[in-house]
């Protein structure tokens, strides 16, 4: 009690300074949290880009129904795959056509084959998994042809897998930026009690003592950047949706984990300023 004392004396002493520093803790949480939204986004397009990977199987002519029905029983048991839906002539002509309408006086009724699309389950759509899909299927005697865009489907997984290195580096280098910005703004509340803290040192007080007062500071500007970020971003997201494109915020989650690493980032700022304070007196 006596720490939480101390940090809202030491507030209302100092209110335009405290003032600055939730501030400065905002717009650097702003910019990380910016980062975030980018990258969620980014994440959804690739998420519903991966949903239209799909395995196709084009049926012989002489096909019967019969083989074809056991065939998508099969099928639909596989470990990876979630739906197996038949594609008559009629439909992938009207398909087609609709597809690709400028054109549509190029297709004509026959000149299409019936198929089988089989949609795999989320997390199951990397080039092995869907290659070994694809070849499990080809051995089926009625099938002609198999396609599933492999050069696509690699691609997609190798941009995937670079937007998740890119994305962990910039986010890692994000909180490291914000956490150096918000010990730099917490620094200048220890320089202005200096003499406070080396009186208190002198007097006996443990380094515990002399920090914890600071961490509760920074605790409590970390949260209240950070809730000031969050408004920020969200006022930011609005205007995207407004006057660009459709975007999506956060979820409760990741608010609820941006005002804790608000929380987290304010300690540790104040613990790294504090300590380097300490170890010079």
């Amino acid at each position: 009690m006596r720490s939480v004392r101390e940090a809202l004396t030491a507030s209302r002493r100092a209110p335009l300074l405290s003032a600055l520093g939730i501030v400065t803790i905002a717009f650097s949480l702003f910019a990380f949290g910016l980062f975030g939204l980018v990258a969620i986004n980014i994440r959804r397009a690739l998420d519903q880009v991966e949903e239209r990977v799909e395995v196709r199987a084009f049926l012989g002519d002489s096909v019967e129904i019969e083989s074809v029905t056991a065939a998508m029983k099969d099928i639909g048991e596989f470990p990876e795959v979630s739906r197996v839906d038949y594609v008559t002539k009629e439909k992938a002509l009207e398909r087609a056509r609709k597809e690709m309408g400028e054109f549509a006086d190029v297709f004509e009724a026959g000149v299409l084959p019936a198929s089988i699309e089989v949609h795999l389950r989320p997390g199951m759509r990397s080039p092995t998994i869907v290659k070994s899909v694809a070849d499990r299927i080809k051995t089926y005697r009625f099938i002609d042809d198999v396609r599933y865009g492999e050069e696509w489907v690699e691609k997609l997984y190798r941009l995937r897998n670079i937007a998740s290195v890119a994305g962990i580096a910039l986010g890692v280098a994000f909180a490291a930026v914000a956490i150096i910005i918000i010990g730099a703004t917490i620094r200048m509340t220890v320089l202005a009690r200096a003499k406070e803290i080396s009186i208190m040192r002198l007097v006996g007080a443990t380094d515990m003592f002399i920090r914890l007062p600071f961490l509760l500071d920074g605790l409590v500007k970390g949260v209240l950047g950070g809730l000031l970020a969050l408004l920020f971003v969200w006022v930011a997201n609005r205007v995207i949706n407004e006057y660009f494109l459709e975007t999506i915020f956060f979820d409760r989650q990741l608010i609820f984990l941006g005002v804790v690493g608000g929380a987290v980032m304010g300690v540790l700022g104040s613990l790294f300023s504090v300590g380097r304070h300490l170890r010079r007196i």
